[in-house]
Order: C-alpha cells, then sequence, then structure tokens
C-alpha cells in the first residue's frame, strides 16, 4: 500500500503536544512527510525548533517552511533548547515562504495530499486563496473545536485555542471543498494523556527523538504560564495533537460522525444545518487502546 503524502501545519513550541505529534509522525509507515510549516506568533522560531528536533531524529531530509507569524507576545516556551543551535550549519532546507512550499508540494504530488493542521489555519486559508483549487486535491486534517466536551472533558462547549486566534481562517477552510474535512475537537483530543508504565518507557527511553522530546517537555514545564506542570516525571500533559496525526490514516478507535458546524467569532464550535459539515472524531471507541498505539509509533 502507497504511503499517504502529509504536509504538517504546526506551532511547535508554544503547547508540547506538537514536540508529541511530531515524534509520532516520524514514526508512521502509513505517512510520507513532504513538508512541515509553522504558523503563528514567532515563526522562524518554530522553525528553527522543528530544524534542531529533526536533525536530533536523524531526519533532516525533511523540509521546514516558515509560515505567517503574528505578534502573540513571548510563547517561545522552548526557546533554552535551542541553546547553541546553529541554523546556518544545518544541513536540511528552510524555506523561507512557507505557503508557497505547500502550494508547491501539492502542485508536484500525483496522489493526493493529507493537510494536518495541528495550529491556526492561518497558513492553509492563505493557501487557499493564492490557489482555490488545492482543496479538492487534498485531505483537511485538523485539531480543532469543541462540540459538545470542553478541555478535559468538561461538559459543554468552549472556544479552543486553534479556532479563536484565527476565526475567520478556520471558517474559509471548513467552506472549502476538500475531498474529506475531518477534525478532532476536545470532545475526544482533550482527553489523551500518556501515564503509568507506557509514559515511563517514554521517559525512560535512550532514543534520541525521545531524548529531545523529554528535554524539550522538561524546559516547557517551567515556562508555561497557563497551567502549572510539576509531573514531567510521572505523565505527559494532554497531547491534543496526536489524535489528528492518527487521524490522517485511521479511524479505527475513534466514533466518527457527519456533522455541520458554524463558527462563533469568538471560536465556538456549534453544530448547525446551515453550517460546513465535516468529518468530526466526536467519541473514542477505545482510548486504552490508542495509547498502546501511540506508544508503538513513539518507538521507546
Amino acid at each position: 500500500m502507497s504511503k499517504i503524502p502529509v504536509i504538517l501545519d504546526t506551532d511547535i513550541g508554544t503547547d508540547i503536544d506538537d514536540t508529541w505529534a511530531l515524534t509520532m509522525l516520524l514514526n508512521c509507515p502509513e505517512l510520507d512527510l513532504r513538508l512541515i510549516n509553522t504558523v503563528s506568533g514567532d515563526t522562524t522560531y518554530r522553525a528553527h525548533l522543528t530544524a534542531k528536533f529533526l536533525q536530533a531524529a536523524g531526519r533532516t531530509e525533511i523540509p521546514i517552511g516558515i509560515g505567517l507569524g503574528s505578534p502573540e507576545g513571548s510563547l517561545n516556551f522552548q526557546q533554552p533548547w535551542l541553546d547553541g543551535f546553529d541554523v546556518d550549519s544545518y544541513p536540511g532546507t528552510i524555506y523561507p515562504d512557507g505557503v508557497q512550499a505547500m502550494l508547491e508540494v501539492i502542485a508536484a504530488s500525483p496522489q493526493p495530499v493529507t493537510v494536518i493542521s495541528i495550529g491556526v489555519a492561518t497558513n492553509i486559508a492563505r493557501a487557499l486563496e493564492r490557489n482555490p483549487d488545492i482543496a479538492s486535491k487534498c485531505r483537511f486534517v485538523g485539531m480543532h473545536g469543541s462540540v459538545h466536551l470542553g478541555y478535559g472533558g468538561a461538559p459543554g462547549a468552549v472556544p479552543e485555542a486553534n479556532v479563536r486566534y484565527d476565526v475567520q481562517a478556520l471558517r474559509n477552510v471548513f467552506a472549502a471543498p476538500w475531498l474529506e474535512k475531518i477534525i478532532t475537537p476536545l470532545d475526544t483530543c482533550g482527553l489523551v494523556v500518556l501515564e503509568g508504565e507506557r509514559y515511563q518507557k517514554v521517559y525512560r527511553s535512550q532514543n534520541p527523538a525521545l531524548r529531545a522530546l523529554i528535554e524539550n517537555y522538561e524546559i516547557w514545564s517551567k515556562l508555561v504560564t497557563w497551567m502549572t506542570v510539576d509531573y514531567t516525571d510521572s505523565k505527559s500533559s494532554t497531547l491534543f495533537d496526536t489524535v489528528a496525526i492518527y487521524l490522517a490514516y485511521s479511524f479505527d478507535l475513534l466514533e466518527m460522525e457527519n456533522i455541520r458546524l458554524r463558527i462563533t467569532d469568538d471560536g465556538l464550535t456549534l453544530p448547525d444545518p446551515a453550517g460546513d459539515e465535516v468529518l468530526a472524531a466526536l467519541r473514542w471507541r477505545d482510548l486504552d487502546a490508542f495509547y498502546d498505539h501511540l506508544l508503538e509509533r513513539l518507538k521507546p
């Protein structure tokens, strides 16, 4: 079976789950990662973080694109890990225009490309502006929204961050005629925390990519501003973005439902018959099996 060509669009370096998701993606035999684009905030910092991580993982053949930034303030919570990193000696490719790089990867692929969005949809909306035809050649898989549950499984929808920080971009993405339009909202991705012996296998691993992951987790835990993280030796934080990686190649462990969603100005994703139809992972069939699968993909 041929691999699925994918583009990862990520705000790596603010929440740590993007780094977990990238680690998982690098080990997915179903997926052929053609490009990693950075989005929102300081996208150059995010690109350099990605580059150093790819170097640690031995995967510098994967190109990186610097996407559209935004003046979000200092959310560079993994910055200390970049100390001493010389981007000028990085052997891989870093494109200065990530949106253009995305368009070129899509144009060059004879197969449909799956665009995995684990940040705000700013880059993808801009790519659609430049060439609306890309939607009909691609699948969209996003970590976006909150339908029935909020953060930590709390009942009721909330404005999810990847929606709230660029509402119009996601509206434009949802309105586009993708081959498939798939999301994991907080209803499913907001429940994923790796702990116990499974976490210890990652935490104690000597795999270079996992050492880099845990180094980043420990740095991030001391700098992150929206939560207190004093448990890096016992469990992960919420690994939202790993579920989007999984949905790029399998639905087996989730209950998928076609649902029409309207995005409000404050970033709620509300069921509405007049909204755009998406295929949403609204419930887990077997979250415990997902943890086993995630551990297998992380390769401790």
